[in-house]
C-alpha cells in the first residue's frame, strides 16, 4: 500500500443503495495504529472498535486511543443493529480491570471509555466489574473515566455500585427511537433508559449524562426531536447522533443515508434545546472524540 492518504468506501453488506461521497473516509498515513493494536492483542482485550466493526478504528488507533469493552466479547441480547456475537458469556476475567488500567497507561490516554457487552446472566449485570475496572484505570493513569454502560435491567442497586467509582462521564445510549426499539434493541425498554439517564443524574448532579442516537435506522424527524426533548426532561447532558451502517446482510438495513449538512441542522437546534454538547455526523459513534467533549 501506498504511504500516502489512500480513499476508501466504507463496507456494507445490506441491499441498500451504494454508499454516497461523504462516506468516504481517509486511511491514516503510514501504520501508525499498529502499536494500539499490538498493545490490546499483548494484553488480550476486547474492544468495540473491533467488535462493533467501527469505521473510525484506524483514524483512533492511530492516535493511540480505543474504547474498552469489558466482560467478554459475547452480549446475552440480540439487538438488530450490533454486530458483536451473541450467545453465552463465558465468565468474568478477574485480572481483566488491571489490564485495562496497564493499556491505559501505556497509551498514555488521559481520557478513558469503558464499555461492555450486555451481561443479562450476572446479578448485578457486571456493576462491580465496571467499578473495579474504574478504580484500576483511575489509580494507574490518573485519567477522566467515562463509562459506557447497559441498562442493568433497570436495577437502581447496580448503577449505584458503578457510581460510587465516581466515573467523571456516564453514558447511556437510547439508540433509536421507541417505536423501532422492539426492532432495534430487542429486551431494551425507552422508558427504562429515560429513566436510567434520569436517576444517574439524580444520584449525582456533578457528573456529565451521555446518550446518543443512530440515524438513518427509520426514524423520522419528528420522532428524533421528540426523543432529544425527553432526553432534555431528564437533564442528559451531551449527546452524539452518527450515521447508522447495517454490518452484516442479517441485519437491519440501512433505510436511508443522512447528509452532512443535515446533521449539522439538527445539532444545532439540539444545541438550542439545551444539549452543553452536541457531537453529530456520519461517522459519529459514542466514543468517537469522547475527549472533546468533556
Amino acid at each position: 500500500m501506498r504511504d500516502n492518504v489512500s480513499m476508501i468506501s466504507l463496507p456494507t453488506l445490506s441491499p441498500t443503495p451504494r454508499l454516497p461521497e461523504w462516506l468516504r473516509k481517509p486511511l491514516p498515513e503510514g501504520n501508525r495504529n499498529f502499536f494500539t493494536h499490538q498493545l490490546i492483542h499483548e494484553l488480550k482485550l476486547t474492544t468495540v472498535c473491533e467488535e462493533a466493526k467501527c469505521p473510525n478504528r484506524a483514524e483512533c488507533w492511530s492516535r493511540n486511543t480505543a474504547t474498552f469493552m469489558i466482560m467478554g466479547d459475547t452480549c446475552t441480547r440480540p439487538c438488530g443493529f450490533c454486530s458483536v456475537h451473541k450467545g453465552t458469556p463465558n465468565q468474568l476475567e478477574l485480572d481483566e480491570p488491571a489490564r485495562v488500567a496497564e493499556a491505559a497507561y501505556r497509551l498514555g490516554l488521559k481520557h478513558v471509555v469503558i464499555t461492555s457487552v450486555t451481561r443479562d446472566d450476572l446479578p448485578d449485570g457486571g456493576a462491580e466489574h465496571f467499578r473495579q475496572c474504574i478504580l484500576a484505570v483511575r489509580e494507574r493513569t490518573g485519567a477522566v473515566v467515562e463509562v459506557l454502560t447497559p441498562d442493568f435491567q433497570g436495577n437502581t442497586a447496580a448503577i449505584d455500585t458503578v457510581l460510587s467509582a465516581a466515573p467523571e462521564v456516564f453514558n447511556h445510549n437510547t439508540e433509536t427511537v421507541p417505536r423501532l426499539y422492539r426492532k432495534v434493541r430487542g429486551r431494551a425498554d425507552y422508558q427504562r433508559t429515560l429513566d436510567f439517564l434520569a436517576y444517574v443524574k439524580k444520584q449525582r448532579p456533578q457528573i456529565v449524562t451521555k446518550s446518543g442516537l443512530m440515524l438513518g435506522i427509520g426514524e423520522t424527524i419528528d420522532e428524533l426531536f421528540e426523543v432529544l426533548a425527553d432526553l432534555r426532561a431528564v437533564d442528559c447532558d451531551t449527546l452524539t447522533l452518527g450515521q447508522y451502517l447495517a454490518p452484516t446482510l442479517k441485519h437491519i438495513p440501512v433505510a436511508r443515508f443522512v447528509p452532512p449538512a443535515e446533521f449539522d441542522h439538527i445539532a444545532e437546534k439540539a444545541r438550542k434545546m439545551g444539549f452543553k454538547k452536541v457531537v453529530a455526523g456520519p461517522f459519529v459513534r459514542s466514543s468517537y472524540h469522547a475527549d472533546e467533549m468533556v
